[in-house]
């Protein structure tokens, strides 16, 4: 089975959840909820399967549960996929 691996930078108690663009190779997002008890790693993960269109129980932080930086694995798609259905492929944030 396919699954696409991407590096996130979280920033929790946003005021909105949103998908910003690429920095550096690297996802970056925002979440309401607060990083405690996994609230902003399950939004992130339910964020993500929203916007590529997957089921949230095939999105999971496999690394970095308690750091702002993550990477997450998103089963039954490849990199490219992913990317695509995030509509972030070509989205590069300046520096």
């Amino acid at each position: 089975m396919d699954e696409a691996r991407i590096e996130v930078r979280l920033q929790p108690r946003s005021s909105r959840n949103e998908l910003i663009g690429i920095r550096d190779g690297v996802l970056q997002a925002r979440v309401c909820a607060a990083p405690v008890d996994g609230d902003a790693n399950r939004a992130l993960c339910r964020l993500i399967a929203r916007r590529a269109g997957v089921a949230p129980s095939r999105v999971e932080v496999i690394q970095g549960e308690r750091a702002r930086n993550k990477l997450i694995r998103v089963a039954g798609l490849r990199r490219e996929e992913l990317l695509a259905m995030l509509d972030l492929a070509m989205l590069d944030l300046a520096p």
